[in-house]
């Protein structure tokens, strides 16, 4: 494989023309004495949507355990007997609490997550209370909801209340999907994604690598994402927790992990791309690589599993000589509404 090659891709995908796919097998395969080239390309795509802005976001795990859905990566699911916390939907107190905090720690998004099958009418009214009560103190930090399967009509009610994107992951390929869930399917993901296109709402769905997926499972997804046409792809690194049918499933290393996210930057220059959970784990020391290619990581914690500091993460993006992604007067708005909050909060060295 010839070095140079990497540029005609990132050519190529600023074209708006697709790889074939063996030209994204071949990104997917690199080997690591090609990173550093491989990642060069993928960073000329980043920055010419996303320039050298990191978008920031916080994960808030509103209501935790307690789910019917048999995911194998999951603690929250039927079949986990990890030790976690279990506990109903969060109170418009603590929503607000767990607000103060994405904004504390310079968060552009608040990524509000619900375990469970998909919201009962219920859950989804006092999930709106809680939504608007953010939008009422924060009127411009973005809320992305992560409710499961979503009914019809429901879509809907989360973009009057406030909601600016909805997460409902594809994980893995069609194909593959049976393998990691049996009580729902990959289509019914795809028709919730749908259903928030339809309703006018930002749609966030990506990807769950590291779980037995072959080549070809990576490259289908990142096919599918395109022609979904998400706006926001995660990219979750699976983390073997025990007491999961997963557990002690290591099979990824961070040049892997680095040639993932530039395959899904290639096929997708236009979508926020986000280094999501697990990637203290398994990109390591490389992490500040990952972020020449993608734009946008979570600070902070995950659902059940610890994150790296958010001091850490905001020295990382200072040393890459990047910029916090804050829209147009966000921080001026939110550091009035949080009662003169100073806009800098954890001090950089």
């Amino acid at each position: 494989m010839r070095v140079f090659a990497w540029n005609e891709y990132a050519r190529k995908a600023l074209a708006g023309e697709l790889l074939s796919r063996e030209e994204a097998r071949q990104v997917l395969e690199a080997v690591p004495s090609d990173t550093p080239a491989l990642v060069s390309a993928a960073y000329e795509v980043r920055r010419r949507y996303f320039g050298n802005r990191v978008r920031l976001n916080y994960l808030f795990n509103a209501k935790s355990g307690l789910c019917p859905e048999d995911c194998h990566y999951c603690s929250q699911s039927k079949l986990s007997t990890a030790p976690i916390d279990k506990y109903p939907l969060k109170s418009v107190e603590e929503t607000l609490q767990m607000a103060d905090r994405a904004v504390s720690v310079h968060a552009g998004r608040f990524c509000m997550v619900t375990s469970g099958r998909g919201p009962t009418d219920r859950e989804l009214d006092q999930f709106v209370e809680n939504v608007q009560a953010v939008r009422g103190k924060y009127p411009q930090l973005e809320i992305c909801a992560c409710l499961g399967l979503l009914a019809e009509g429901q879509a809907e009610k989360l973009k009057a209340a406030g909601v600016f994107a909805v997460n409902h992951n594809l994980n893995t390929s069609e194909r593959h999907y049976g393998e990691i869930c049996e009580t729902h399917t990959y289509q019914d993901r795809l028709d919730t994604v749908n259903k928030v296109q339809k309703a006018g709402l930002s749609a966030c769905s990506g990807a769950l690598v590291g779980m037995g997926q072959t080549a070809e499972d990576l490259l289908d997804l990142g096919y599918a994402l395109r022609e979904a046409q998400v706006e926001s792809l995660p990219v979750n690194f699976l983390m073997p927790i025990p007491g999961t049918p997963l557990a002690g499933l290591y099979e990824l290393n961070p040049t892997r992990c680095l040639n993932i996210l530039c395959l899904y930057r290639f096929l997708n220059p236009k979508a926020s791309l986000r280094i999501s959970g697990g990637r203290e784990v398994h990109l390591r020391s490389l992490q500040a690589l990952g972020l020449y290619v993608a734009n946008s990581i979570f600070i902070g914690d995950y659902l059940t599993t610890k994150g790296q500091a958010a001091e850490a993460d905001l020295q990382m993006v200072k040393d890459l000589g990047f910029e916090i992604d804050r829209d147009p007067a966000v921080f001026e708005d939110v550091v009035g509404a949080a009662g003169g909050r100073p806009a800098i909060t954890v001090e950089l060295k």
